[in-house]
């Protein structure tokens, strides 16, 4: 028997299965060691030759390492499909090669082919158990998958092969940031930096957290370090025109926005803050342009769908918004949006609140300071602070200017603190001198607001500004104070844990609904809405002549911002319109868009464009006069009228509404049973039609309604501010109570 035969037979034998499974690299191997022994085998011989022949045929006769760097060149050129097809390619006749692999799972991340580009790195650190960049590159994907315990455990694995990892570093801090560990996040990121100064994605990473942190100036510096060492990066450009954005440098910004696309054109990000400059500049055509740029390269981006929504809802695109209908429910009950966005687009309560813990979860992980109070043991002074970005010629200061002036100083020591840049107008000066002490926080990060509110000795601190424009939830977030209050300013919950209660009444929060709230109801006696009573009305003479109204029509009114008018209640409108005869509706001038498409609407209606009067900008006092020019205030039904309500009741204006489910939706029902007027509340759209019907063609029950809102406008308690200040004292006292006994929030029913 020849065993060295035998021996050879073997071998060719194992060396063609290998080319059957395509692992020529491995054929290749046992054919060069037999003819180590062998050299004058020909059979082996003319086998090496062929394989090599059909090496170099499929290979155009370049060697492994001319075929790697060819790939790479083709990476970094960004020719993915054909790095795709060559690396598979290649893979066939180099199975074994680590690097080949990792370069084909590159190349499907880059494709967002994930499913492809994990098997390909996971067969990587099979091939290799020492490669890190292989554990690296599996991390990333698990990341992008929400897997973040693992894909830390596999930067990990790429930080204990290679210690000086700078991209491993980086990495961790993005999943130490998603799980809210900022101090880990910035000391990953500094460690990278240690490792590579001139490493670019850090400085980005640290300026986002800076601004997180509600730092803007720290984000900004680290933004421009990053932008010196690449001044041709799109993430950088977009990082610095967001903090552009912040400032309201808005001119500045767009420019910069701009730089980015124009490096990137299909960069995401820079076509969503453009649309949020827009928005700001009131350019609500340009705003959607940009927000449905940003859906074109990402449709799943919740959070520019729902800007595009509500800017839709801004001009009166009825059409549009039906078309993205399907996706409200869903949007931002997984991903982030701002709640504001869709609360005039459905009445949801339960996904509203969602929307906000949501909002929390991925915005606002901040580690509240070290929690040091103290309990007075005598109760007071209590120290009350409000924070609000409104402390001017805005609805929230003109609701509150009164209730800042009648507050017990023998009992509260007030204080107000300025969360944003704030224009100085007449009621601006009002509200500061109505604080016993003002602060401005304009420049000052949230840590630091939330340290000095604490240097203050703050017991409660009281957000005015929830999740609307310019709020720096942030600050709450690193516990300003033992109590903190979601108050006013915006109409829901915060769906954060450390808001410990919210001013409502039970009108707003019946008790079947509290589950819907994340903070504990505060339930004053009649309504959560704090009032003026002082607030002036211009006795300057002024007619419907002089408005753009018909001196002897029926004139429907509703000032509310047309955001809030759906096709619901505009149907409605029409409907009554063309029953009531010489009738007309006045309503908000907010923008052309919205005045085209109302009257666009009614003509599809079949009521002629003559009957929509829109009414322009006055003067506040003046503004509340013309109130006395209209007949009957007509309401909302997802979003109320809030303050408009408030402002036609006290000028002696009926407002009908329909009580609805969620809070945005039920206020105008809470301010009219605190002025004694239940039979202006509706439960349903046919009642709430038959209602304003009745009222406009029975001139007697119209008239009597308004003879009894006459009468109780000053003797009910909704514009008793006396009154109702002693309420939200005793608010306070309670929750402040009820802390200093060691007890946690608890629902509070004030008397």
């Amino acid at each position: 028997m020849n065993f060295v035969q035998i021996s050879v037979d073997r071998s060719l034998m194992k060396a063609k299965s290998f080319i059957k499974r395509g692992e020529v690299d491995q054929a290749h191997t046992i054919y060069k060691s037999i003819l180590l022994n062998f050299p004058e085998n020909v059979r082996v011989k003319r086998a090496l030759e062929d394989l090599e022949t059909k090496i170099k045929i499929n290979h155009n006769g370049l060697t492994p390492e001319e075929i790697i760097n060819q790939l790479i060149n083709l990476y970094n050129d960004g020719s993915m499909l054909e790095l795709v097809k060559q690396s598979e390619k290649n893979i066939k006749f180099y199975s074994n090669d680590y690097v080949l692999w990792n370069i084909n799972g590159a190349a499907y991340k880059a494709l967002g082919i994930t499913s492809k580009a994990l098997k390909s790195f996971h067969k990587v650190v099979d091939l290799n158990p020492c490669f890190p960049d292989g554990y690296n590159n599996l991390g990333v994907i698990y990341r992008e998958q929400g897997d973040l315990d693992k894909a830390l455990e596999f930067f990990s694995k790429a930080l204990k092969l290679k210690p000086n990892f700078a991209f491993a570093y980086n990495n961790s801090g993005l999943i130490y940031k998603d799980q809210g560990k900022i101090e880990k996040a910035l000391e990953a990121y500094q460690k990278a930096l240690t490792i590579n100064p001139n490493y670019v994605d850090p400085y980005n990473n640290i300026g986002i957290i800076r601004g997180i942190q509600g730092n803007p100036q720290a984000a900004l510096e680290s933004f421009m370090k990053a932008h010196i060492l690449n001044p041709n990066n799109p993430e950088t450009y977009n990082n610095i025109g967001s903090i552009k954005l912040e400032k309201l440098e808005l001119e500045e910004a767009l420019q910069i926005f701009e730089k980015s696309i124009a490096l990137n054109p299909d960069f995401v990000m820079p076509h969503f803050n453009k649309g949020i400059v827009y928005e700001k500049l009131s350019e609500r055509k340009d705003a959607i342009k940009s927000f449905e740029k940003a859906l074109s390269l990402k449709p799943d981006f919740d959070f520019a769908r729902a800007q595009k929504l509500h800017q839709q809802a801004h001009i009166g695109d009825w059409k549009g918004i039906k078309h993205d209908s399907s996706f409200i429910p869903q949007l931002g009950t997984l991903k982030e949006i701002m709640p504001l966005t869709l609360l005039s687009l459905e009445d949801a309560p339960a996904r509203h609140k969602k929307r906000a813990e949501i909002l929390v979860q991925n915005s606002f992980s901040q580690k509240p300071l070290p929690f040091n109070f103290k309990v007075k043991e005598k109760y007071k002074p209590i120290r009350i602070a409000y924070f609000s970005s409104d402390f001017k010629e805005h609805a929230v200061a003109y609701l509150l200017a009164r209730v800042f002036e009648k507050h017990d100083r023998s009992m509260f020591k007030v204080y107000g603190y300025s969360i944003k840049g704030t224009k100085k107008d007449s009621m601006h000066a009002r509200v500061i001198s109505a604080f016993d002490e003002f602060k401005d926080f304009s420049d000052v990060s949230d840590k630091e607001a939330a340290s000095i509110a604490r240097e203050d000795g703050i017991d409660i601190a009281i957000d005015l500004n929830g999740y609307t424009a310019n709020s720096r939830t942030g600050i709450f977030a690193y516990r300003a104070a033992p109590i903190q209050i979601n108050y006013l300013g915006f109409p829901g919950t915060m769906g954060a844990d450390f808001i410990d209660y919210i001013i409502a009444d039970k009108s707003l929060i019946p008790e079947n609904s509290q589950e819907f709230y994340s903070e504990k109801p505060i339930y004053l006696p009649h309504t959560y809405m704090p009032t003026d009573n002082t607030r002036e009305i211009s006795t300057k003479p002024i007619t419907r002549t002089e408005m753009g109204l018909p001196e002897d029509s029926f004139v429907f009114c509703c000032f509310n911002n047309n955001y809030k008018v759906t096709s619901e209640e505009f149907d409605i409108w029409m409907r009554i319109l063309g029953q009531v005869t010489n009738s007309v509706l006045w309503l908000r001038k907010s923008n052309e868009w919205s005045e085209a498409n109302f009257i666009k609407e009614a003509k599809k209606r079949n009521i002629d464009s003559s009957r929509l009067i829109f009414a322009g900008k006055l003067d506040m006092k003046e503004h509340l006069a013309r109130h006395r020019l209209a007949d009957l205030f007509l309401d909302t039904f997802n979003y109320n009228a809030h303050t408009t309500t408030c402002e036609a009741l006290w000028t002696g204006l009926p407002v009908v509404t329909k009580m609805g489910k969620g809070f945005a939706a039920r206020v105008a029902g809470s301010l009219l049973k605190a002025i004694d007027l239940n039979e202006l509340i509706t439960e349903t759209k046919e009642d709430y039609e038959a209602l304003i019907l009745e009222l406009a063609t029975n001139s007697k029950k119209l008239s009597k309604i308004k003879e009894k809102l006459e009468s109780n406008r000053l003797s009910k308690p909704l514009f008793n501010t006396e009154l109702y200040t002693k309420y939200l004292e005793n608010s306070y006292f309670e929750a402040y109570k009820n802390y200093s006994q060691g007890n946690k929030p608890k629902i509070i029913n004030v008397q």
